[in-house]
């Protein structure tokens, strides 16, 4: 099986290395789409939603705020505001903030608000679909 050398970067984490991995499914502004070896390089923004790692013929499933997926030669590089292993999320907490946002938005007074709820939703929506994987 081809492989390539994923690396995944945040703002607070700094560089996580994934390794050598087959396959990686990111959630791109206008749909998912799927990197194997020889990808044609190039730079994808990323929304929030899961990522996919395939690696032994194992899957791996991470949460992510968005950010980009940067192609070059044999390896791909994940910028990302936050990114979370589904092992490792909180379910009890996500619902928390699911909860929070819920009744935020049922209390908004401004426009700005309302964007800011709808992506707090979001997130907390992806954390608790991801942490189920």
């Amino acid at each position: 099986m081809n492989v390539f050398n994923l690396e995944i970067v945040t703002p607070i984490r700094g560089a996580l290395d994934k390794g050598q991995v087959g396959y990686v499914r990111c959630p791109g502004l206008d749909g998912s789409f799927g990197i194997m070896a020889n990808h044609q390089e190039g730079i994808f923004a990323l929304t929030v939603g899961e990522i996919k790692l395939t690696r032994d013929g194992q899957d791996e499933f991470l949460a992510t705020g968005g950010g980009f997926a940067e192609i070059m030669g044999h390896t791909v590089k994940l910028l990302v505001e936050s990114v979370e292993k589904s092992s490792e999320i909180d379910a009890q907490r996500a619902e928390k903030s699911l909860d929070r946002a819920r009744t935020r938005k049922s209390e908004q007074d401004s426009e700005l608000n309302e964007v800011r709820i709808e992506a707090s939703l979001t997130r907390a929506l992806n954390r608790l679909r991801v942490s189920k994987r």
